[in-house]
């Protein structure tokens, strides 16, 4: 996913009505609170964050993303900016109702991890042990190897080498209306609404 696809700081359109949220597993109301109120907040403050850097407020969204994180005093860009990514990568991976694995893609996390029921209890047990408000993701190294790896806040992987393939939210707000602070639950119904297609787009 890139900036182009997001729009330039704009909230990206979903591919499923925010009314409808997304079943079985996220509701109307929690998908609205997230997507219009949270996800919006950071594309608004990052607007206006960029408007008067004359560096950044042409540039395309992973590129204020790489150059920021360089940058301490750009500290509050990057955590607009990466946010504005993550959510966007996150919403872009799920479907209402989940939808099938594509065979490459089972072939290849049964070739990382076992199998994919497997790669689904590693990545939720990463992503329980997650320690605070983060982000849990399958990447892609250079050498093509699938791995699991957590982030803190608004850190997220594009800023090195690796490609995100799926992400989950853990911040508190993507679950805190359909799960209060069980983010267990939340992880355990998380693979029923899973674009695996949009993942296998990805390798």
């Amino acid at each position: 996913i890139n900036a182009e696809y997001m729009g330039q700081h704009s909230l990206p359109k979903l591919p499923y009505p925010v009314e409808s949220g997304i079943p079985p597993v996220i509701s109307p109301k929690q998908l609205d609170l997230h997507y219009n109120k949270h996800h919006n907040t950071y594309v608004v403050k990052l607007n206006g964050l960029v408007a008067s850097n004359d560096k950044l407020k042409n540039a395309d969204l992973t590129t204020i993303i790489k150059t920021s994180a360089k940058d301490p005093s750009l500290k509050a860009v990057f955590n607009n900016a990466a946010q504005h990514f993550n959510h966007s990568f996150y919403w872009a991976g799920l479907t209402p109702n989940g939808s099938q694995i594509p065979k490459k893609l089972e072939e290849k996390l049964a070739s990382s991890f076992g199998s994919v029921d497997e790669f689904k209890k590693q990545f939720s047990a990463s992503a329980l042990a997650n320690f605070g408000s983060g982000w849990t993701w399958l990447v892609k190294s250079a050498d093509g190897k699938l791995s699991i790896v957590n982030t803190g806040n608004a850190e997220t992987p594009i800023t090195g080498d690796l490609v995100p393939l799926l992400t989950c939210d853990v911040w508190e707000h993507a679950y805190y209306v359909d799960f209060l602070n069980r983010r267990d639950s939340y992880l355990e119904s998380f693979w029923g609404i899973v674009n695996w297609e949009f993942v296998a787009s990805n390798l």
